[in-house]
């Protein structure tokens, strides 16, 4: 909140800082000193007009009541008109009370409130460790010693009332960087946590390294090589940035927005609070300065320094910082280079090189966001933070999630389990950058999961990252955003995303980002037209870290999962749905895109997309006579069955078993569907199987014991193992009911007439072949399935393989939609794994 110069006055330092922090809706405590509008009458009365002196005293008494009624009771009044909600109702000069920080502001217009002070919302500890504040004490003594500057600052001896004086403002310090910088609350967070119990160990990485590629080509390369969704190389050596902060005497932190770079320089000032019993292994003093609050007449860095010493009490913080500087005793902290306005920016810089000139003894440690740092100090060594990796999450889930209560409901290995679960996969790469990881950890703390509608999910991300962290970080915005509003940003944005994906590029040049940029301005009549690309991509880069620059003038969306939202509400502002279903349907790269935009589209656009796909789907099978009587068997052998299941799921389940009888048939060699994977560089496992069990679990049917089997059955390269496991299956399809017209008995009998017959394991492949294709004929027999509908040509096995991909997606868009007509998804359902009509 934007806190204007008249109301500092009546705010102690940790007060303006609260609300500076705060929106102007969040609820806050505050105490309240008030002071009488009218002075008191001195003598109202006199004793001698009394019979008793007390008599006089209690008469005094009831009058000075009714003026503190009267001047205090209107104050009270004009704050309970404010909305303020008072949590006691005790008359008197200081006052508790609850309210949002824009109501407390009202307050301290009013000439009846004297002071504010917010203490109370930090909960802050009434006493520091003993040894903490034993250590900075002798720290302080240490530093002052043998210096003729000593005796000016302590004319006698240092006695045990100096020494007690000393470890107050040593106390005080500890106290006052818990009060500050142990305490976080961003987002929606109810209340502040501390820093400390959900901390998780930065690490970071070289600079150098992100400007490692020379072309696009080589990083659309790398990333594709990589198979994972994070544009970060693992394979660099990552490092303890904890250690690394203790290697370096002067240390540049660099890194994403909500990367993490003030709550890693936070916590190093933790550590070093602690002195040597810390992780930070320096004996320095941490003091922690907000650049973008060095401004106008505070912009002074040694300045800076001397007023947290004097806000700590520490006896001559003037002459103290003298000597901290020139002995070395101080680490300095200097956070958000990229927040420094504009016009004092210059000036920043230059103080901070001067003072590590001059002071070189001093460790410094600064953070800057990396698309605004300019190699601006030599000495520096520059690192920067790197993504989050699946052991960050895991801790981080798990130190966020650490009450009893959630101790003991499981609660951290519960969110952690879903978001590992296939259709979290893009949300958990959100994870990767702290910022949204708290975001996805309050949402989950909510509602204790994540919402199905994943569309709502990312347009809360993209929203955090547009507005709402520029906004609570307090940047001076650029002048661009006076007129370029965000919707028109998320408009330009998605217009970038879709030209890129649709080219499949994930990577582009800066050139590229400016012209498409500038083309959007120039054609939309509400762009500003006196901006040009370039100025808006810097915007972009260095205030919300949306577009990031991952090699020299090679640009990426900072996840790929925006990009892909980004994409999706591009085709759906622009009515692109069936141009997506034609191109794409059976594109891995695009199965996100289809599943964001069912969740964005309108109810009509939903409906229209399931058709669309219904329709598209009849291409695979329409010239392929063998497919069309395979799903003529599926229909006919499950209608009418008695398994309680749905038709659909029931055609599903047959479907898996056929397919893998034509597996079972070339266990020994290159299996077909696996040479046609090879040929098209599909799926890792495009087994007709693996397709009809991912789409029965997509429509909820509960025959995992049974698939179980059936992969078993498949991959039992003994064959005695493998009869075994077929009994087994015939069991479990009997009970199922899902076949009809099937004597289970009669089959049950033939294989086991086949046990004394099982090829041994060093008999000729073809002995074991023909064993193989023996147990599918008694399978296809008894199952009325003609033995040629399982022996399917590559062209065959990859139509099947696209057929079933696409009705997967189908059903994965029936469940992603917010709302379907239900009459629509009843039509479709009953056509699947059928043949059409003519």
């Amino acid at each position: 909140m934007n806190l204007p110069e008249k109301y500092r006055e009546k705010i102690d330092p940790f007060t303006e800082q609260a609300l500076s922090d705060a929106r102007e809706d969040e609820t806050l405590l505050a105490m309240l000193n008030l002071e009488l509008k009218t002075p008191l009458v001195q003598d109202p009365f006199h004793p001698k007009d009394f019979s008793s002196y007390l008599e006089y005293r209690q008469a005094l008494l009831e009058y000075r009541k009714r003026e503190y009624a009267e001047s205090l009771g209107a104050t009270r009044q004009e704050l309970k008109n404010l909305g303020l909600k008072f949590k006691e109702e005790t008359l008197g000069r200081v006052l508790v009370v609850q309210g949002t920080a824009q109501q407390i502001l009202q307050a301290l217009e009013m000439p009846g409130v004297r002071h504010a002070s917010i203490d109370q919302l930090f909960g802050l500890p009434e006493a520091a460790p003993i040894e903490a504040v034993k250590r900075i004490a002798a720290l302080y003594l240490k530093t002052l010693k043998n210096s003729r500057k000593f005796w000016s600052i302590f004319p006698s001896r240092t006695d045990e009332r100096t020494k007690r004086l000393i470890e107050q403002a040593s106390e005080q310090c500890i106290l006052e960087y818990q009060k500050r910088h142990n305490k976080l609350q961003i987002l929606e967070m109810p209340k502040p946590v501390d820093l400390e119990s959900i901390y998780t160990a930065v690490r970071v990485l070289p600079r150098e390294q992100i400007h490692y590629f020379e072309s696009i080509a080589s990083i659309e390369l790398a990333y594709r090589q990589s198979l994972r969704r994070s544009f970060e190389d693992r394979d660099c050596p990552r490092r303890s940035g904890i250690e690394v902060a203790n290697k370096s005497q002067f240390l540049m932190v660099l890194g994403q927005p909500g990367g993490g770079k003030t709550t890693f320089l936070r916590k190093v000032g933790l550590e070093a609070m602690k002195l040597k019993a810390g992780e930070f292994r320096h004996s320095c003093l941490p003091v922690f300065i907000e650049l973008k609050r060095l401004k106008g007449d505070k912009l002074d860095l040694k300045e800076a320094i001397i007023d947290q010493f004097r806000s700590s009490r520490f006896p001559q913080p003037e002459k103290f910082t003298d000597r901290a500087l020139e002995r070395g005793r101080l680490l300095l902290l200097l956070d958000g280079l990229d927040e420094v306005p504009a016009d004092s920016q210059e000036r920043v810089l230059s103080e901070i090189q001067s003072l590590a000139n001059q002071h070189s003894k001093n460790r410094f440690i600064a953070s800057c966001r990396t698309a605004a740092y300019r190699n601006n100090f030599g000495n520096f060594t520059e690192v920067v933070i790197a993504a989050c990796d699946d052991d960050q999450i895991e801790e981080f889930i798990g130190n966020w999630f650490s009450s009893q209560a959630d101790r003991q409901a499981g609660t951290a290995e519960k969110c952690w389990n879903l978001l590992n679960q296939p259709e979290y996969k893009a949300a958990k790469e959100l994870a990767q950058t702290p910022l949204l990881l708290t975001f996805l950890c309050l949402v989950y703390d909510d509602s204790q999961g994540f919402p199905g509608g994943r569309a709502a999910l990312y347009r809360k991300a993209l929203g955090i990252l547009l507005e709402k962290w520029a906004a609570q970080k307090r940047l001076d915005r650029d002048p661009i955003w006076q007129y370029f509003s965000p919707e028109l940003e998320k408009e330009m944005l998605a217009e970038l995303a879709y030209q890129m994906f649709q080219a499949d590029r994930l990577f582009f040049s800066r050139q590229e980002a400016i012209n498409l940029i500038q083309e959007f301005l120039a054609s939309n009549l509400n762009s500003p037209q006196d901006l040009d690309g370039e100025t808006v991509l810097n915007a972009i880069e260095v205030q919300q870290g949306i577009l990031v620059e991952r090699s020299r003038d090679i640009y990426s969306f900072s996840h790929l999962t925006l990009q892909e939202y980004l994409t999706a509400q591009y085709i759906v502002d622009n009515r692109q749905i069936e141009e997506l279903v034609s191109q794409h349907l059976n594109e891995e790269r695009w199965r996100e895109v289809f599943l964001l935009v069912a969740g964005l589209a309108g109810r009509r656009d939903r409906d229209d997309l399931l058709l669309s796909m219904e329709k598209e789907t009849r291409k695979y099978i329409v010239n392929l006579p063998k497919l069309r009587r395979l799903l003529q068997w599926a229909d006919w052998i499950t209608d009418g069955s008695e398994g309680d299941f749905k038709p659909l799921e029931k055609r599903a389940f047959a479907l898996a078993i056929a397919s893998d009888l034509a597996g079972i048939l070339d266990f020994a060699g290159a299996l077909a569907l696996e040479l046609a994977q090879a040929l098209t560089g599909a799926l890792t496992e495009a087994r007709a199987l693996d397709l009809t069990e991912a789409l029965t679990e997509a429509l909820d049917l509960d025959l995992e014991p049974v698939l179980d089997l059936v992969r078993a059955l498949d991959l039992a390269f003994d064959l005695a193992d493998a009869q075994t496991i077929a009994l087994a299956l015939v069991r479990e399809l009997e009970e199922l009911k899902v076949f009809r017209s099937v004597k289970w008995g009669r089959l049950t009998e033939k294989l086991q007439t086949l046990k004394n017959k099982v090829p041994r394991s060093k008999q000729h492949n073809e002995v074991r072949r023909a064993f193989a294709r023996l147990i599918v004929q008694i399978w296809c027999k008894s199952i009325h399935l003609n033995r040629d509908l399982v022996e399917l040509s590559i062209a065959e096995a990859e139509a099947l393989r696209n057929y079933l991909l696409a009705i997967h997606l189908m059903v994965q868009c029936k469940e992603t939609a917010v709302r379907l007509s239900p009459k629509t998804w009843a039509e479709i359902e009953s056509r699947l794994l059928r043949v059409p009509e003519d």
